[in-house]
């Protein structure tokens, strides 16, 4: 008997043809390609995790704390900027946290928009909601400019749009300014991702949040808390937005074992996040490194660097796996883009970036 196909099945009709997302997970030397801290998280939070993971065991046999209380509290003390636990919600992931904005605010009929090239997710949360999906272009030399970015806002109304700063793959960031025009242009909500923020000098949207109900800013621990495993993400915005994303949450979404490893990675931030200024070091380095070999490099607040110009970006990915080293082709013509590893990682890294043909 010949196994179905997905095709087969009576899937909906505007997801056949698509494969899922996700980089290529291939068991090499080297592996920058998709932008984890490659620092271990510290050995006095690992203790303190398996305690408070073991504790959190006792109870399994009951649903956790569906609003994640003392997570949320304890969010709201990291950020700052004056927060309440009310005004946080956290889910697995920002993954999750930004596929709730859609659900709760997209939907048929609406549309969301972003600013491409960014991170392909966001389309991919739009056809997962059933909410129609606005791409505007970032300036030819990847930077976002306000009246660029204002008119397609102005141009299109959408329900929903996001701006990504520090933005994925460009690492480049948005002006504060930028994002408080963007958000009196725009007829509903705008959620500012800022995934990176920890790498970037740039001060946080967390600052335009008073007075503005209608905007979102996302975080997550993946990165700059080496907690990517632990999926754990979360946003600030308004009490009523919180109150909106409870509407479309599953039941007890956020499990006892994730809420108590997020906040042992809380009590430790401050060892955490002292890997972060490594990393800025040595993304500098790296940058200087691949200008030296002739190569650009934009500009980056993140942990991760495109670069370029190649006649033909996939086949230098290639020629970099055979020699142990994956990066990531992000399918911007003539780019690839790095993740900031460790620091002899980001040697070879450079080392085979130095005896590649680039042609």
């Amino acid at each position: 008997m010949t196994p179905p196909e997905l095709n087969d099945l009576p899937i909906r009709d505007d997801l056949r043809g698509l494969s899922p997302y996700g980089a290529p997970q291939l068991d090499v030397p080297v592996r920058l390609n998709t932008n984890e801290n490659p620092y271990h998280p510290p050995d006095a939070l690992v203790a303190d995790l398996a305690q408070a993971v073991a504790a959190a065991a006792t109870t399994l046999n009951r649903y956790p704390d569906r609003e994640a209380r003392e997570l949320r509290d304890a969010l709201a003390a990291y950020l700052g900027h004056g927060l309440t636990g009310d005004q946080l919600w956290a889910a697995n992931g920002s993954n999750e946290v930004l596929q709730q904005v859609l659900q709760a605010f997209g939907g048929p009929g609406r549309r969301a928009m972003g600013f491409e090239p960014s991170y392909a997710m966001y389309r991919l949360y739009s056809l997962a909601t059933a909410t129609g999906w606005v791409a505007a272009d970032a300036e030819p030399d990847y930077t976002f400019t306000e009246g660029h970015m204002v008119a397609a806002v102005e141009r299109e109304r959408p329900d929903v749009v996001f701006v990504t700063r520090p933005n994925n793959p460009t690492g480049s960031s948005v002006a504060l300014g930028v994002v408080r025009a963007i958000y009196e242009a725009a007829p509903g909500m705008v959620v500012v991702d800022e995934a990176y923020q920890e790498f970037s000098a740039e001060r946080s949207a967390l600052e335009l949040l008073p007075g503005r109900p209608r905007l979102i800013v996302s975080r997550t621990m993946s990165k700059a808390f080496a907690l990517a495993g632990g999926r754990v993400g979360y946003l600030a915005a308004d009490p009523v937005v919180v109150d909106a994303l409870r509407l479309v949450r599953l039941p007890y979404h956020l499990s006892s074992l994730t809420q108590a490893a997020a906040l042992a990675a809380l009590r430790h931030s401050d060892a955490t996040l002292a890997d972060v200024k490594r990393l800025i070091d040595e993304r500098e380095r790296v940058s200087s490194g691949l200008r030296a070999l002739g190569l650009t490099v934009v500009p980056s607040d993140s942990n991760f660097l495109l670069y370029g110009r190649f006649p033909d970006q996939s086949a230098v990915w290639q020629r970099l796996l055979e020699r142990g080293v994956l990066v990531r082709d992000v399918h911007v013509a003539g780019w690839l883009r790095v993740t900031i590893g460790l620091p002899h990682e980001n040697d070879t890294f450079l080392a085979a970036m130095a005896a590649v043909d680039r042609g």
